[in-house]
């Protein structure tokens, strides 16, 4: 008895790729994989039926890559303003004790 053999969600995507966009034939592919052509058009199928699922993760990660992003920008924003304080502070009193000793 021979022990099935277990592809995981990448592999499939790797061989489904390998008929629907590099357009190689599904006999040569179940030859070189070991699988029956049923099984390759059941993960065909799926693929298209859940595919959608794949584009709204997508949208999510780029909502929550931007909300990080604005995050970020504003932390940096408030981190600027805060030097730009200080500095003018530290310039303010360069100024002062530099009237003090008498220098132009």
């Amino acid at each position: 008895m021979t022990k099935r053999k277990q592809y995981s969600a990448r592999k499939k995507m790797e061989i489904l790729r390998l008929h629907l966009v590099e357009k190689k034939p599904m006999s040569d592919i179940c030859d070189e994989f070991g699988i029956h052509p049923t099984l390759l058009y059941r993960w065909q199928q799926t693929l298209f039926e859940r595919g959608d699922a794949a584009f709204e993760q997508a949208a999510r990660n780029g909502k929550n890559a931007e909300s990080v992003k604005d995050k970020e920008i504003f932390t940096l924003r408030e981190k600027l303003k805060k030097k730009d304080e200080v500095l003018g502070e530290v310039m303010e009193e360069f100024v002062k004790v530099k009237k003090e000793l008498g220098e132009p």
